[in-house]
């Protein structure tokens, strides 16, 4: 493929290291979740409530979120669509509360759409986990607008994207996979220094598979871009934490794995983390931070 390789590290919020050994950027960011859905499969129902979404989201920046990810449609595994017109409904008065507050927002959406309509409202990135592919106008979206836009690793919609799980090599699938929508990017007039990519943990992925892009993802920090990690009390880390009867983890017993998860990937030069846990994320953040600059 032509040159998708950005210049520098990340181009995203100061990507300078403190030492030449310590890779990523200076103070990677914390991006917290906020589902304004019935069926997430950690928080679902909790933030439908106007009121108590805004106020969700106002906690989580005070906690140190750098960004709050808003989303009206669920994107767990199994989860079934529903149309635009409710996924804009849900989202687009929290985010312009939240934007009028000073926090910066990111929109969680497969639809160009409901992208745009958050964009007026005051969001100020993309985040698609379908890379670009559920919907060809949301390119277009993020070039007219010139918002940041994460393109994740993507096969197919969550009813049927575990049965998309097949990689002859799955740190090199995933990788010339992102390429490929990159160059689709950039060939519709995306600023590069706009893009985000993330691996997409879970996303027609096994637990092999995300521990072994976890391991790796020092590799796709090398493509260049910023890269985001998403592993927030994911499947793979509840069936690591398995107990003696063979019973996952409780999604809301997740958060020890999760943080490790996320040091990990901080540790390997990520830009940034999504999670739900943003106060302990920030905690972790900042002893990370210390022990870093005195290196």
């Amino acid at each position: 493929m032509r040159g998708v390789r950005a210049p520098g590290a990340g181009n995203v919020d100061a990507v300078t290291t403190p030492h030449a050994s310590a890779p990523g950027p200076a103070r990677p960011q914390i991006i917290g979740i906020l589902n304004i859905t019935p069926d997430s499969f950690s928080d679902g129902g909790r933030y439908l409530d106007f009121g108590d979404a805004v106020a969700h989201g106002e906690q989580m920046a005070a906690d140190g979120a750098d960004f709050i990810d808003v989303g009206g449609e669920s994107t767990r595994p199994g989860a079934e669509r529903v149309d635009a017109a409710t996924e804009t409904a849900r989202v687009v008065d929290v985010i312009a509360a939240l934007a009028e507050r000073g926090l910066a927002v990111s929109i969680d959406t497969t639809r160009a759409a409901v992208a745009a309509a958050a964009i007026e409202a005051g969001a100020t990135v993309v985040n698609d986990v379908s890379g670009g592919l559920a919907d060809p106008d949301m390119a277009r979206v993020v070039a007219d607008t010139g918002v940041r836009w994460v393109l994740m690793h993507w096969r197919g919609h969550s009813a049927d994207m575990q049965r998309l799980a097949h990689y002859e090599n799955v740190v090199a699938d995933v990788k010339a996979e992102l390429e490929d929508r990159v160059e689709a990017a950039l060939d519709s007039g995306v600023d590069r220094e706009r893009l985000i990519l993330d691996p997409g943990i879970g996303f027609a992925k096994s637990a092999e598979h995300n521990w072994r892009l976890s391991a790796h993802l020092d590799e796709f920090v090398a493509l260049g871009f910023p890269v985001l990690f998403a592993s927030s009390r994911k499947s793979y880390l509840g069936r690591l934490l398995e107990d003696e009867s063979g019973k996952p983890r409780p999604v809301g017993q997740r958060e020890a794995a999760t943080l490790a998860t996320s040091m990990l990937a901080f540790a390997s030069g990520a830009w940034g983390v999504r999670v739900h846990d943003v106060a302990g994320t920030a905690d972790a953040r900042a002893v990370w931070l210390a022990t870093r600059s005195a290196l």
